[in-house]
């Protein structure tokens, strides 16, 4: 199953490089996406703190982590520990940017798609919650969870 899917610009701080109007998009192959969104590589480091910030992923609202480093909040999603050796880079770049393409009914959002969205704040219409960035950075994370 191959399916094509497009977000908008995002205006979020780090947004894609692009052109004014150029939308990005990604293909969807299976349960993953297997390119990296606007051809972007990911950092860890950014990843890992973007799981924590309120502004932007709050991953740990409500899923678990074992890093010491970071207070463990949430216990209502799956636990992080062993995503990374779990799912496929691909599988993890799909539950990122777009979950609610797996799983209609869950309550994480889709972090970068933008059409087909219900009761969207003001802010956020139009606009992907994260950029292209934030999503490999995060999925760069991710798979860094042995």
């Amino acid at each position: 199953m191959v399916a094509l899917a497009a977000a908008a610009p995002g205006a979020l701080a780090g947004a894609d490089e692009r052109a004014p109007g150029a939308t990005p998009s990604f293909q969807v192959v299976g349960d993953g996406i297997p390119e990296p969104l606007a051809g972007v590589r990911g950092d860890v480091e950014r990843g890992r703190a973007l799981l924590v910030e309120r502004a932007a992923a709050n991953c740990l609202l409500c899923h678990a982590i074992s890093d010491p480093g970071m207070r463990v909040a949430g216990n209502v999603a799956p636990s992080l520990d062993g995503v990374g050796r779990k799912l496929s880079v691909a599988q993890l770049r799909l539950r990122v940017a777009d979950i609610q393409r797996l799983n209609p009914d869950t309550a994480m959002p889709s972090y970068y798609r933008i059409e087909g969205l219900d009761r969207v704040a003001a802010e956020y219409r139009g606009k992907p919650i994260l950029d292209s960035r934030q999503v490999e950075d995060i999925v760069a994370y991710l798979v860094s969870l042995k």
